[in-house]
């Protein structure tokens, strides 16, 4: 099978690679099956209109040209190949309700179905209470008269919906479009309803999953669907891939990276950015019209497209900028407030290190042609390295390390989408119980078994605040939110507070921290003090503080 075709109405002027089937006549192409097309005249497993955006607007030589369009072919290829978003489908049914406070709009809208098409139900708007569930299973609640009632539908036809309807996936309203595309979607979800998983979940460093205390959440709170919703009575997500919009919104926002986007997961943005070295990368949003954009694309940039344009983090702006040495045009209308901030800081990072912009971004045309005048090279920023087996906190930690070198640039503020944190602790008052080590599960803190310190990397901190809340001292354990500092010392580790054993006096077997030794003895004296026995007790290990109580008969007293 022939993998690549290009399609044009005019003839090329010029050659391209042989692995690349290129006509002008769609009469050739019948019963002809192809991966990547830019065209979406053409059936094709994925369509790369970037391509053609770069044929007709690229200012590269004759032969760069060549070269780019058969390497944007293998770049889309690489796309399907990295993504791992499944298809999934469900089987919807016929029962279809109708809301709306007028008896014209529900009447224009069966007048335009088929007669036994739906099951058809009618509500007024103002006995609804409720919907929840998904397209193929909506649960709706109607209160009339003081009674409530159950309906189970399918789908629903909303006129004017509220924001509540918009959050459910099948539900429609014909005042954003129009009744007869509302009516072509309903028919076409009953015959396949196919939906995809964006999204990848790793529990294990999720800062919501499991806590006593809710430190975070912030994907529920940007998700503009219920496709994340928490339990919280188990500290736990659900996520419906029926309901995800794929938007990625979430994704930016998630300060571990415990969250990823399926269709270009975070190791893909690495591989995709090896072929961005030295060229001036130009990432296109899908919802950007391309085949109505005319602009003059100066020499050396070359265009990705990309799903979901919210999904973009710290970490993959950086990678594309530090593995291209240059700055990253980012063009997309719809950016997403955890992609907005990344943006803010990886930019004052590099204003700090190399005066220059690391993104610049454009949200429509004459802002493209602004960026594309601009953009250049950053000399001396060229980084690469194989972040694969990193989280995303570790390898924008080794990134940001790399621009500060020796250097002292100063601070650079985060929040309130992304959070850095400085944790401070209390040495006097800290006895090493590594609570807050067991708290941590970014390896943020570190107890280090060799030197019984205490040990913090700041870079990998979320300042999620649950080391505070589970230390076991008062007024012993802070943290100073939302500050990264721009010198070496913040993305080594530091050592917070450091003990020594404590050896028991009978048997000199080394068995606990002397300060938590100290703090136990202290609380507990007033208790023992009539009895010389018992006081003794408190400094020896567990075998010894049994042998002596049994020796002196007062295991029962």
């Amino acid at each position: 099978m022939q993998e690549y075709i290009y399609y044009s109405q005019t003839k090329l002027e010029f050659p391209l690679h042989e692995s690349i089937y290129v006509t002008s006549k769609l009469e050739e192409l019948t019963g002809k099956n192809f991966l990547i097309s830019n065209s979406n005249e053409v059936s094709s497993e994925l369509l790369a209109d970037e391509i053609e955006f770069y044929e007709k607007n690229t200012e590269d030589s004759l032969q760069n040209k060549i070269s780019n369009i058969k390497k944007l072919y293998e770049i889309a290829e690489q796309k399907l190949d990295c993504a791992t978003d499944f298809p999934k489908s469900k089987e919807i049914g016929n029962r279809l309700l109708i809301i709306s406070s007028s008896s014209e709009d529900t009447k224009a809208i069966m007048k335009s179905l088929d007669k036994d098409e739906f099951d058809t139900f009618h509500i007024e708007e103002s006995i609804l209470k409720s919907i929840s569930g998904s397209i193929g299973s909506l649960k709706v609640i109607v209160e009339d008269e003081n009674s409530e009632s159950e309906l189970n539908v399918d789908q629903i036809v909303w006129f004017d919906m509220k924001d509540e309807g918009s959050k459910q996936s099948g539900v429609f309203d014909p005042n954003q479009t129009s009744i007869s595309d509302v009516i072509n979607t309903l028919r076409e979800n009953c015959q396949n309803y196919e939906y995809r998983n964006y999204i990848s979940y790793d529990s294990t460093i999720c800062q919501y999953h499991e806590r006593r205390d809710e430190v975070c959440a912030k994907c529920v709170e940007v998700c503009p669907t219920v496709a994340i919703t928490k339990i919280d009575d188990k500290k736990h997500l659900e996520f419906s891939d029926i309901d995800c919009l794929g938007c990625g919104g979430c994704v930016s926002v998630c300060p571990s990276g415990a969250i990823d986007y399926n269709p270009i997961n975070k190791d893909a943005i690495f591989e995709l950015s090896l072929n961005y070295k030295d060229t001036h990368p130009l990432i296109i949003s899908e919802n950007m019209n391309l085949k109505e954009t005319n602009v003059s694309l100066k020499e050396g940039i070359l265009p990705l497209k990309i799903e979901g344009g919210k999904f973009l983090d710290e970490l993959s702006l950086l990678t594309f900028s530090q593995v291209s040495s240059s700055q990253v045009i980012f063009y997309n209308d719809e950016l997403s407030k955890g992609t907005l901030e990344a943006i803010r800081i990886l930019n004052e990072i590099y204003q700090k290190k190399y005066s220059k912009d690391a993104v610049l971004v454009a949200t429509n045309e004459s802002e493209l042609q602004e960026a594309i005048n601009k953009v250049t090279f950053v000399e001396n920023s060229f980084f690469s390295f194989n972040q694969q087996t990193m989280r995303k906190r570790e390898a924008f930690s080794y990134r940001v390390s790399h621009i500060v070198g020796d250097e002292d640039l100063g601070v650079v503020e985060t929040g309130p989408n992304i959070h850095y944190g400085l944790i401070k602790v209390n040495e006097d008052k800290c006895t090493l119980c590594l609570s807050c080590v067991g708290a941590c599960n970014v390896d943020a803190l570190i107890a280090d078994a060799k030197t019984f310190e205490l040990r913090v990397n700041p870079s990998l901190c979320t300042a999620c605040g649950y080391c505070v809340a589970s230390c076991a001292e008062e007024d012993c354990l802070s943290i100073k939110q939302d500050v990264i500092n721009l010198n070496p010392m913040f993305f080594k580790e530091n050592v917070l507070a450091k003990d020594k054993l404590f050896a028991c006096i009978e048997c000199g077997k080394e068995f606990a921290t002397t300060k938590a030794i100290e703090k136990v003895a202290t609380v507990m004296k007033p208790f023992f003090a009539s009895n010389p026995t018992k006081l003794k007790t408190l400094y020896c290990c567990e075998d010894c503080k049994a042998k002596l109580m049994i020796k002196e008969g007062l295991l029962d007293a």
